[in-house]
Formats: structure tokens, sequence, C-alpha cells
């Protein structure tokens, strides 16, 4: 049923799939509003009990817009018994494959499907997508927050997005800084990369590994040898070659060829589909070993910083144990001091020490001058007799 309601008695609901609203979009659509006027009503449902009676299906940026422009009143087409769930699923088909809803947004939209009891077959059918889209965004969820970012920024895309949320979360946000910041020629190399790393995650570690034996190494070093030395000799004799045939002209390569013309563009097909496969493998091996040396770096980087907390801790106990040596000396310092001067009064501080010195310093003389008194009358009287 279509009616025109009051924008004040509609309200948005709380659920929407979409919670980013591009602004630039905003202002076109406000002003097609204000030339045109609303070519698609709003879809609403009736709600029992609330402040507003009705409540947004879908069209949430119409209604805005019609808001910020001043209008009052609004066309809707108004469902009546309609349940949380089909209001939901509705506003998930107004908004999934349309430009201002980001890939993160579809991805939830999908997941509070998928946690009513809903499967990836059952989402795929009901928004025209295939099964392998909606578990590839479902997938995307594990992503941490500074990625999803990203993702829905539009810097990092949704294939290369799930290969890096396969990762844990630190992997994550090496993969994807080095790919924001142009590490990679390619966003398959990048993909590499984020593979190698999952690799390297599910294999033990580095540092763990023993040692290959002395046969193990010799065979290595036969591969090694053979593979540069083919590679060596496509780089000096089919490179020229190529680069040659390519600067003919092609009417020329028609008379020269001849016959064999047919045969030769089949042998160049297949060596095309080689290529193509080297080239393939060679970018996996490539991100395998970034993916390893970025995992031996970030170990490395663990063992240092570790063997720093162990120092550390070190210098703390060491510290910890001359205090207590240090105070023993200081207190057997104290009752040698007394003795040094037994018998005089406790100095009140320090500083008088010093006088107490030279008081007893200038007493001395007097104590002498004392003494040699009785001596000496001793002696008169002794000559008297």
């Amino acid at each position: 049923m279509f009616a025109d309601l009051k924008i004040d008695e509609i309200a948005p609901n709380p659920d929407q799939p979409r919670k980013f609203f591009d602004e630039e979009k905003h202002q076109e659509l406000k002003g097609s509003i204000e030339e045109n006027g609303l070519l698609q009503p709003v879809v609403v449902r009736p709600v029992e009990g609330a402040e507003t009676p009705y409540m947004l299906i879908a069209g949430e940026r119409r209604w805005r817009a019609c808001k910020a422009i001043g209008k009052t009143v609004i066309q809707a087409n108004i469902l009546k018994d309609t349940d949380d769930e089909t209001a939901y699923v509705l506003g998930i088909a107004e908004n999934v494959g349309r430009e201002n809803m980001t890939i993160m947004e579809e991805a939830g939209a999908y997941a509070d499907l998928a946690a009513a009891g809903w499967g990836p077959l059952r989402i795929a059918k009901r928004f025209g997508k295939t099964e392998t889209h909606i578990k590839w965004r479902l997938g995307l969820l594990t992503l941490r927050q500074e990625v999803s970012e990203m993702v829905d920024k539009g810097q990092i895309k949704p294939n290369l997005a799930w290969h890096i949320a396969q990762l844990n979360p630190g992997n994550q946000m090496v993969a994807a800084t080095r790919y924001v910041r142009g590490d990679f020629d390619s966003e398959a190399e990048a993909q590499h990369f984020a593979n190698g790393l999952k690799m390297m995650e599910n294999q033990a570690s580095l540092t763990g590994e023993q040692a290959p034996d002395a046969e193990t190494q010799e065979t290595r070093k036969a591969q090694k040898a053979k593979a540069k030395d083919g590679l060596g000799k496509a780089e000096e004799v089919l490179l020229p070659l190529l680069e040659e045939l390519a600067a003919k002209k092609p009417e020329d390569l028609a008379v020269v060829l001849g016959d064999d013309l047919s045969r030769h563009v089949k042998v160049v097909g297949k060596l095309y589909s080689q290529v193509q496969l080297v080239r393939n493998l060679l970018s996996k091996a490539q991100g395998i070993q970034r993916a390893m040396e970025a995992d031996f770096n970030r170990k490395a980087l663990e063992v240092q910083k570790e063997a720093e907390e162990a120092k550390g801790e070190a210098v703390v106990e060491t510290r910890t144990e001359e205090k207590p040596a240090t105070s023993q000396k200081k207190t057997g310092a104290k009752p040698a001091a007394k003795k040094a001067t037994p018998g005089t009064a406790p100095k009140p501080t320090a500083k008088a020490r010093p006088a107490a010195r030279t008081t007893t310093a200038r007493k001395a003389p007097a104590q002498k001058n004392t003494e040699a008194k009785p001596v000496a009358k001793t002696s008169e009287a002794a000559a008297e007799k």
C-alpha cells in the first residue's frame, strides 16, 4: 500500500546493514530530489507501541535527503505483517551490489543472516550471488579493524583481502601495510606473499628446524645449479631470439617461414603457455621467500627483545644484591667511631666534632703546668732538711 507519510513519523532501522553514508553522494541525491522529485518511494513497515509509527525497511538515503532539504511529507510503500527477519532481508536486498554499500558492510549483513540460521547457499540464492561469493565475503570478517578500513577505502581489493584474512592479526598488518605502501608490483605478488606467510604459520618455526644432512645439502646445490643454468640459457639464447623475431614484419615472416609457419605458431603458443606457468610459479616462490624473510626478521627481533629484557633484569638483580652489602659497611663503621672517643658526651651534629678537638688541645698544656707545681715544692722541702 502506498501513502504519503510525515517524515517525522518514520524512524530509521537501527539494524540497517549499511552504516556508511557518503557525503558527496548524499549531496548529489539532495540535488536530484530538489530538481526531479522523489522518483522511488521508501519502504516502511508499521511498528506497534513505538514512538514513531513506522520504521524504514529500504530507502534510508532517500529519507535522509528529503529530510535534509526540508520536506515534511514523503511517499512510502507500507508493508504490513512484516517480521524483523523479513524486513532485514529486504534491507539487504535493497543495498547489496550498490556502489554505496561497502564490502565489509555486505559481509556483516551476510554474517547476521548466517547467525539467524541461513546457510551460504540460501543467502546466495536469495541475493543472486554464487555460494563462493558469500563464503569469501564471510571470510573477510576475521580481518582486524585497521585492515577492514583499508578494504572499505578501496586500498585493498576483495580478492587480496580474503587471502590476508586467513593470517593471524600480526601478519595481516604486515601483508596489508606492505601492499598499500607499494612493495609489490602486482596484486598477485601480494597474494603470493600472504600465502607464504600462511605457510610459515602452519609449519614449524624456522629457528626450530634441524639443519639438513650432507646428502640433502648436495641435492639442493645440484638443483639450484641446474635451475640457474636453465634460466641463464633462456636469458642468453631464447630472449634475444624472440626479440629478433618481434622486430620483423609479419609479411617478411610469412615469406621466410613459408610452410613451417603453422608449426612455429603452435610452438610459440606452447612456449607462451609454459612461460606464463613458470612466471606464476616464480612469483609464488618470490612470495614465499619474502614471507620467510619477514618471519625470520620478526623472530630475530623477538629474540633480541628477550635478550635485552633478560639483560635488564640481570642488572636490576645485581644492584639489589649490592645495596645490602653497602648498608652493612656503613653500619659497621659507626661502632668504631664511638670507640675512638670514649667518655665524651654525644655531639648533636658532625660539625661540632672539630671544635671538641680544639678545646682538648688547648687544655693539655694547663694540665702539664698544674702537675709540675707539686714537684717543685718537694724539692724545696728536701733542701731545708
